[in-house]
């Protein structure tokens, strides 16, 4: 049993983390959240992954079950993730310098209710579809369909693919909570190039996330 639950930790976890990609992201995630102290920054972070990590182990084990039971394709929510994330880039591509706004609301402290007001705001956009969108879902369903069909063994699978999971979320948190230190680094304008180059990698990403659903849609629409 330790053997199936070493295979399908070495399965999940570098199909999760290609995917997830949680070192560029980290960048993007500073970028997106720039309205944000540093504070609420750290609290986004830590909610992110807490949330990716149920996302990754609800498709996991019951993905395939959840769509089936509401009637909604794999494609139809490419389609639909493509879609906000694209729009959301098109937003960080339009938006003006908020860098002074910015400095000013991180010298002031961050209240309770204030922070509660975020747990919204971690789940959708950040989680989903930004973290853990379609393409990580799409993965963690078509693990969990790789399953095999003994108790006990299913047991093992879970758990190694189960431990992928919980790894991907702590390298989640690290990157994301680490955003301002690898920011820094770059400098202000290195943020604004990177920010801009992020932006538009973000909106192709999204345009192709949506494109992946679409083409099979029309494809057998065609067929027919």
């Amino acid at each position: 049993m330790t053997a199936i639950a070493l295979t399908a930790f070495l399965l999940a976890f570098p199909a999760l983390f290609s995917i997830v990609n949680p070192l560029s992201s980290a960048i993007i995630f500073h970028e997106v959240t720039a309205q944000q102290t540093h504070a609420e920054r750290v609290t986004l972070a830590r909610r992110v992954a807490v949330y990716s990590m149920l996302v990754m182990l609800v498709a996991l084990g019951a993905g395939t079950y959840i769509l089936s039971f509401f009637g909604i394709s794999l494609n139809a929510l490419r389609i639909a993730g493509g879609v906000v994330v694209a729009v959301r880039a098109y937003e960080m591509l339009s938006a003006p310098d908020t860098t002074t706004a910015r400095k000013q609301r991180e010298a002031e402290p961050v209240g309770a209710a204030e922070v509660e007001d975020l747990a919204g705001y971690a789940f959708f956009p950040l989680t989903l579809p930004f973290t853990t969108g379609p393409g990580t879902i799409a993965v963690a369903i078509s693990l969990g369909t790789a399953r095999p069909d003994a108790l006990a063994a299913a047991g093992a699978f879970y758990t190694g693919a189960s431990l992928a999971v919980l790894a991907n979320a702590v390298l989640i948190w690290a990157c994301y909570a680490m955003a301002d230190r690898m920011t820094a680094a770059l400098g202000s304008t290195g943020r604004q190039v990177v920010a801009r180059m992020a932006a538009f990698l973000l909106l192709g990403i999204g345009v192709q996330i949506a494109i992946n659903g679409l083409v099979p849609v029309l494809h057998d629409a065609l067929a027919r």
